[in-house]
């Protein structure tokens, strides 16, 4: 991998640069977080090591900005995880608050998702999720399949019995799914669709289920 040198760089005059303000007043400027989805595979595709590729860009940085210093994080997840890439960079890295670090107030801290089966609760970075009696049963009866595919007949055919009026098709099945996700926030990904196949729940690093005790919660 070549880098272009610093001198191929366009760069306007002094006088002509646009004045641009990054923070607002009070505050300054200390750094810059690129995240950067690509996983292992995809980077050898392109024929490139991803470690090679994280050199690189600290290099580039060093001869534009001898003085910057930079440190370098590789986010690691379950292998089979889903999701997208970027998505599990920023969850990994970025969105999380190191101990000790003073609140701003701007946005709450994640801690994660926890599922409380038992409890039929659930919780997003700490606040009980809104989700209503038929939203926790279709994420409940993914999270029971963990890593296997669910058709849609499934779960009709699961969570709602003959007897009730308002009995889904599949299609119905899709906007439950799209409501849940919406509820979900950035955790969304844990439920997955799998095309021509249905949906499946799979488990991330900040995802915690409690089982609690007695029989399965399911319904058969």
């Amino acid at each position: 991998m070549s880098l272009a040198p610093v001198s191929a760089l366009p760069a306007a005059p002094a006088d002509e640069r646009p004045a641009l303000r990054l923070v607002p007043d009070g505050s300054e400027a200390r750094g810059f977080a690129l995240y950067v989805g690509l996983d292992e595979a995809k980077a050898r595709a392109a024929g490139v090591d991803l470690p090679v590729l994280v050199e690189a860009l600290r290099a580039l940085t060093a001869e534009l900005v001898p003085s910057a210093e930079t440190y370098a994080a590789v986010a690691l997840a379950p292998a089979g995880a889903g999701g997208r890439d970027v998505d599990i960079v920023r969850r990994a890295l970025a969105d999380r608050v190191p101990a000790g670090t003073p609140a701003t107030g701007t946005r709450p801290r994640r801690t994660g998702l926890t599922l409380d089966l038992g409890r039929k609760k659930l919780r997003i970075d700490g606040e009980t999720a809104p989700l209503t009696y038929r939203e926790f049963e279709l994420l409940q009866f993914l999270v029971l399949r963990e890593g296997r595919t669910v058709t849609r007949g499934e779960i009709i055919g699961a969570l709602w019995s003959d007897t009730e009026q308002d009995v889904p098709n599949e299609r119905t099945i899709d906007v439950h799914v799209r409501r849940l996700r919406a509820k979900l926030g950035e955790y969304g990904e844990i439920v997955r669709t799998v095309r021509g196949g249905g949906y499946r729940f799979d488990r991330h690093a900040d995802v915690v289920i409690r089982y609690g005790e007695g029989p399965s919660p399911d319904r058969f």
